[in-house]
């Protein structure tokens, strides 16, 4: 088992379940160090490693930029992701239940990517995000195509307050009958922030109901902030 895997599986995952349940996101304890962040952010000059690059103010997503790893993934970026599957899959599970939804899930990582290739899901989704001053994220939903994971992870590799200023993670739930509901969360170096994808079960006086979730990132008053984000399915 390798040291990050080991890491994964150390977190407090009974908690971290707990506060995904409650509020659609929940920040874990430090995984990566600062050295293997810089590691990662590095990543980002080496372009042969990427299927794709985006500008988001061309295409109106915000500002800033973000680019699509390839396959074959970096091992560290591979191993993350077959990491955090199998403990976000009694989550994906349990909400898959409660809102009388399919469960397509299997139980490993490869498994449930081959379903995904299968239905034409076949270019990888892990993402390399780079923001500087004044960029910022519209709020919006990481879906591909018909086959998607509930849940995703994003790993912060700078210090807020060191090297950028703003830049909060942002969640913003629509609730049944009611005002929407927004979370802001200060996304710590080396942390990993789970969250919901596109939607959770909120529970209503008829039981549960679909709570809609677009997630996105606040202005960047100052410096650099870039993230890694593992999305959990493939893309068409």
């Amino acid at each position: 088992m390798s040291t990050v895997t080991h890491r994964v599986n150390a977190l407090d995952w009974p908690t971290l379940h707990a506060e995904t349940d409650a509020a659609g996101c929940a920040q874990s304890e430090q995984i990566l160090t600062a050295e293997e962040c810089g590691q990662i952010a590095d990543m980002y000059e080496e372009v042969e490693r990427f299927r794709s690059t985006v500008d988001m103010a061309r295409h109106r997503f915000g500002s800033g930029q973000y680019r699509y790893f390839d396959y074959p993934l970096p091992e560290v970026v591979a191993e993350l992701r077959a990491a955090f599957y199998p403990k976000l899959l009694p989550v994906a599970r349990d909400w898959a239940v409660k809102l009388r939804q399919p469960s397509p899930w299997p139980d490993t990582l490869d498994e449930w990517l081959d379903l995904c290739h299968d239905a034409g899901q076949k270019r990888a989704t892990p993402i390399l995000l780079s923001y500087r001053a004044n960029d910022w994220n519209a709020l919006h939903r990481d879906l591909y195509g018909e086959l998607v994971f509930p849940l995703q992870v994003v790993i912060g590799l700078d210090r807020p307050g060191v090297d950028h200023e703003g830049g909060e993670f942002m969640l913003v739930e629509q609730r049944p009958r009611a005002q929407s509901r927004g979370t802001v969360t200060t996304l710590r170096q080396g942390h990993a922030l789970i969250f919901t994808t596109r939607d959770r079960p909120v529970r209503s006086t008829r039981g549960w109901s679909t709570g809609p979730v677009r997630h996105g990132v606040s202005t960047i008053r100052r410096g650099t902030r870039r993230t890694l984000g593992l999305v959990l399915h493939d893309a068409e």
